[in-house]
């Protein structure tokens, strides 16, 4: 059956993603110092004796042409959720094994991470690959969120590898993913299997950065995509003039969505996760927070506006994150709570086995996000906070604490709210330019990265403020980026995630002008949607983090 496609999606098809000027001729690896990781130095070099202390690599232009490399096939993984980009990664991978010898081949492992384990996989063609070209998604062959820490699963990719004759497997994902990517290359590296493995940097979430990986792919589209939604409530808003909207944005982790979704549309409230943390605030006094703005707006004649609140915000509360951090540990594989039946029966099992301080704080919960907060965990024994319905908990609270301030006579406004949850919206959508240029640019990268022989590293690409030719491509250690964390009750490496810097000129520049967009002279920006033709300063601008965190470097 022919696929049925928009005109959008046609032209899309027919873009030819910009490089830097180092990938688009001959290349040649430049090796800078070796390295350590972030945190947890022995710990992680006796974990990975065969990756820890790579140097960064830089590729430069070439004069001499590569010699001619013998045919290999690699294979590729999608993991965990959907980001923006993920296809042209693929396409940038397979035009780029392509031009190194057009008998190289491609193989895609279906639904994640399992698909190397299970044998489950398809040639990707170009065809297949045409078809996919600039399109959001991750369904040319599927995502998953498998953890690969099992040897026996370890063994299972060995045997399937040789079975295709695969040299090298390219793992798309998130910090977790890059891990298991990190993992696998010490792993074959112990085994002299021949087999390479490298990373790429996705997620929407924005957390996977550092001083080398300057933003992960996905975050651009999806900022710009809730931007868009955030602007037309806003105009809806200031239109109607009666709602309160309270938006919760995707971003367990960490803020940088929220934050930077603020800098683009100029929201009345926008909470951050790392700021609640920091100054040590409860829910009341997050309550007390929005309500000021309310009461304020109100006097002036305006009961309406917009709250944006980080989906991780429940846990940045310092007496919050203690209780989930006893829950995550009391749950982890805990048959016997498995084993009841019934809220009450679990509830009060919960309670029984909580410290006093977590068990008064659970007690005095609304019973809704109490039983929220014992739900099915992730795949890393972790609270599924993304069905944790803060904004509800939020308008349940400030509409008790605006009653109590109208019955004492010192709020005479109206409060009528909205809520509304932006995620899946954002994690599939079709590119932005930035986004189809910077994950085209990390497929080519990836492909200089196997034929050099490389594994245990993650696809650089850098400089991103600056148009793309001027991008900077190479290769970054893993084990570079990595700490030591606790999951499921025990210690593991991982890979630092990077929260929102409240020292950071992101956050400053924020910071320095809520006031304003809080009070009456509504300030509101409307981005609309997504440009992908026109004018450079329409279509391919990075997002503000990105520009206000290099404006100083």
């Amino acid at each position: 059956m022919t696929m049925q496609k928009s005109p959008l999606q046609i032209a899309r098809g027919n873009y030819q993603p910009k490089m830097p000027v180092a990938l688009s001729g001959n290349v040649r690896l430049a090796e800078g110092a070796a390295t350590h990781s972030v945190a947890d130095q022995e710990e992680i070099k006796k974990l990975f004796p065969n990756t820890y202390g790579l140097p960064v690599i830089t590729m430069e232009p070439s004069a001499e042409a590569p010699a001619a490399l013998p045919a290999m096939n690699v294979g590729v993984i999608l993991s965990g959720g959907q980001a923006p980009g993920g296809h042209n990664v693929i396409s940038g991978l397979f035009d780029g094994l392509k031009h190194l010898n057009p008998e190289n081949k491609l193989y895609g492992f279906l639904g994640g991470p399992s698909g190397l384990i299970e044998g489950k996989y398809q040639e990707l063609t170009k065809d297949i690959i045409d078809e996919y070209r600039n399109t959001g998604g991750f369904d040319i062959i599927g995502s998953g969120r498998t953890k690969l820490e099992e040897t026996w699963q370890f063994d299972n990719g060995i045997e399937v590898c040789k079975k295709l004759g695969i040299k090298a497997v390219v793992i798309i994902g998130g910090d977790d993913s890059n891990t298991n990517a990190c993992v696998l290359a010490e792993y074959y590296l112990q085994k002299k299997c021949g087999i390479q493995v490298i990373g790429c940097p996705k997620t929407i979430d924005g957390d996977l950065k550092n001083e080398m990986i300057e933003t992960s792919f996905g975050f651009d589209t999806a900022c710009k995509v809730y931007s868009e939604l955030i602007g037309n409530i806003q105009r809806d808003a200031n239109s109607a003039k009666k709602y309160w909207h309270f938006i919760r944005l995707m971003g367990r982790s960490a803020s940088h969505i929220a934050l930077e979704c603020a800098l683009q549309s100029q929201p009345n409230v926008c909470l951050i996760s790392e700021e609640v943390e920091a100054k040590n605030m409860t829910l009341n006094d997050i309550v007390e927070q929005i309500v000021e703005v309310i009461v304020d707006r109100a006097n002036h004649g305006l009961n309406f506006g917009t709250i944006l609140i980080p989906e991780g915000l429940i846990e940045f509360i310092p007496a919050m994150r203690i209780l989930i951090q006893e829950l995550n540990d009391l749950l982890a594989q805990n048959e016997e709570f498995a084993s009841l039946e019934g809220d009450d029966a679990k509830r009060e099992y919960v309670k029984s086995m909580l410290s006093p301080a977590s068990c008064e704080l659970y007690r005095s919960l609304p019973k809704g996000i109490a039983r929220q907060l014992t739900l099915d965990r992730d795949p890393h024994g972790n609270v599924m906070v993304s069905q944790i319905e803060t904004e509800k908990l939020l308008i349940e609270m400030v509409g008790k604490r605006l009653a109590q301030l109208k019955a004492a006579g010192t709020y005479k406004g109206k409060f009528s709210a909205l809520n509304h949850f932006f995620g899946y919206e954002g994690r599939c959508a079709i590119p932005s330019n930035f986004d189809a240029d910077y994950c085209y640019s990390i497929g080519i990268t990836a492909t200089h990265l196997i034929a050099a022989g490389k594994t245990g590293y993650m696809s650089l690409v850098r400089n991103l403020t600056k148009p793309a030719a001027e991008w900077i491509a190479g290769g970054v250690p893993i084990t570079m980026m990595m700490n030591m964390e606790k999951r499921n009750g025990k210690m593991k490496p991982v890979i630092q995630k990077a929260l929102v810097d409240l020292n950071g000129a992101p956050y400053r520049y924020f910071a320095s002008h809520r006031a304003e967009w809080a009070d009456a002279n509504t300030s509101y920006i409307y981005p609309g949607p997504i440009q992908y033709y026109g004018p450079t300063e329409v279509c391919d601008q990075p997002t503000h983090t990105l520009k206000l965190e290099q404006e100083g470097k």
